[in-house]
């Protein structure tokens, strides 16, 4: 996000277009370069309502989509409400920090991205609602609550949505290469080490068909392993350990074992050429979270369905997410915790997730869950609630810093890709990296 684009920005920028054909996640969402305000925040807009509650947020979250804002107008009358959409994170993030330190102007309910929640948790508490005491906290995850959670146990934000991950994998082009397709048989050749799954693409290298590669970049798989470490850039006391990191280093290994093989199509995640690469078949397998389904039932188009299957990672892993916040400065505190509170409930995730696929944080939820008909046929029937919720109810607690995203984007985006696209050595693409990171903390 800084001098170069960022994969998490490139992520807001295809959900906030790819939701509204597809339905997407909201909070993995990645941006365009225009900020829009939707005045009738799903409602008449015509303020009528003895109080206006506005709501900031940036991509699509699918309040309005799945008519949660119309509901709730019409069961609260004394309400209308607002909803105000920055599609850029690092537009409208910085812009909120501004109106936290001012203490004026921000919206009555403030969206929070996962990569901004920690820096949010270690300098803004303050400047939000305790949350934790308004609900009962054993509705969420335990780990998406801990990500919001302060030292001294102030819960600064409602979890909206998370991104349990899974394997993607084309059925058609793994019977080529003669291996399983049965979901449930490949689970458990990789289960418990993504080291496996790497295993399992030199066995598809051997008898790859014409043209493909076992997965779609390196990058991919480090993005998934680390994301289901118990500890990765940061310790649970807040100290930068990157460079000690057990998890870093079981990720980056994984994704070297990539990097300097054959098994890789060498693609750059959310850039044209990954999109043609669904659409052609040129790769058999991605680490996929579950707001990427429809995202590859899109690129794939017609000529995937049936031939794409899913089936569990090799370990619990997250990707993405964001939650709700009460800023202290609003004048409708108590109103406006309400509409958090329904808006994050169970029953509220679950009709967003029926809208656009963005797997709630609640696990009550999950047993009430129903992917659409014409999703579930195009993965080849595969149990996709039941996969996704079970990975998300095993997520370790992940310690989160306010340097997560550089460090993460100076490891995938310059290390990663130093080796794999440019053939220098893992070595040299660590010290790429290595550089990058000390650069952005400033040592």
């Amino acid at each position: 996000m800084r001098t170069s684009i960022r994969r998490s920005q490139r992520l807001m920028a295809l959900a906030a277009v790819a939701a509204l054909t597809t339905g997407l996640l909201a909070g993995c969402a990645k941006d365009s370069d225009n900020n829009s305000s939707d005045g009738s925040g799903g409602g008449n807009g015509s303020g009528k309502g003895k109080i206006t509650l506005t709501i900031g947020t940036f991509g699509v979250f699918g309040y309005k989509q799945a008519g949660l804002y119309d509901e709730y107008m019409k069961l609260h009358p004394d309400i209308n409400i607002k909803e105000n959409v920055t599609t850029r994170t690092d537009v409208y993030w910085p812009k909120v920090l501004t109106r936290l330190q001012a203490g004026s102007g921000t919206d009555d309910i403030e969206a929070i991205e996962i990569g901004n929640i920690t820096e949010a948790v270690q300098t803004q508490a303050d400047k939000f609602v305790d949350l934790g005491k308004e609900v009962d906290k054993s509705q969420w995850l335990d780990w998406k609550n801990a990500q919001a959670t302060t030292k001294d146990g102030k819960l600064i934000g409602l979890g909206t949505d998370v991104g349990p991950m899974a394997i993607c994998y084309r059925k058609d082009l793994f019977q080529k290469a003669g291996l399983p397709t049965d979901r449930t048989k490949l689970a458990e050749l990789w289960k418990g080490d993504w080291s496996k799954y790497v295993d399992v693409g030199k066995q598809y290298m051997k008898k790859a068909p014409k043209g493909t590669k076992f997965v779609d970049s390196a990058s991919s798989v480090y993005n998934a392993a680390v994301g289901g470490a118990s500890e990765r850039y940061y310790d649970k006391d807040g100290n930068v350990v990157w460079d000690k990191s057990e998890g870093v280093k079981k990720a980056w290994d994984a994704a070297m074992s990539v990097a300097t093989s054959n098994m890789s199509a060498k693609l750059k995640q959310f850039d044209p050429t990954w999109d043609q690469g669904f659409a052609n078949g040129s790769f058999a397998s991605v680490a996929c979270p579950a707001w990427m389904i429809g995202y590859i039932e899109q690129k794939s188009g017609d000529s995937g369905k049936g031939k794409w299957d899913v089936a569990a990672a090799p370990a619990a892993s997250n990707w993405g997410g964001s939650f709700l916040g009460v800023p202290t400065a609003t004048k409708h505190q108590k109103e406006a915790v309400a509409l958090a509170k329904w808006l994050t409930a169970p029953e509220q995730q679950a009709k967003v997730f029926a809208k656009q696929a963005s797997f709630p944080s609640t696990p009550s939820a999950y047993p009430s869950l129903k992917p659409q008909a014409d999703t579930t046929a195009y993965f080849s029937n595969a149990p996709l609630t039941q996969i996704f919720s079970d990975a998300a109810k095993t997520i370790p607690s992940q310690p989160l810093g306010p340097k997560d995203k550089p460090i993460d984007n100076a490891i995938s985006d310059i290390g990663i890709l130093q080796v794999e696209q440019k053939g220098k050595s893992p070595a040299q693409g660590w010290d790429a990296a290595s550089k990058e990171i000390k650069d952005v903390l400033g040592q």
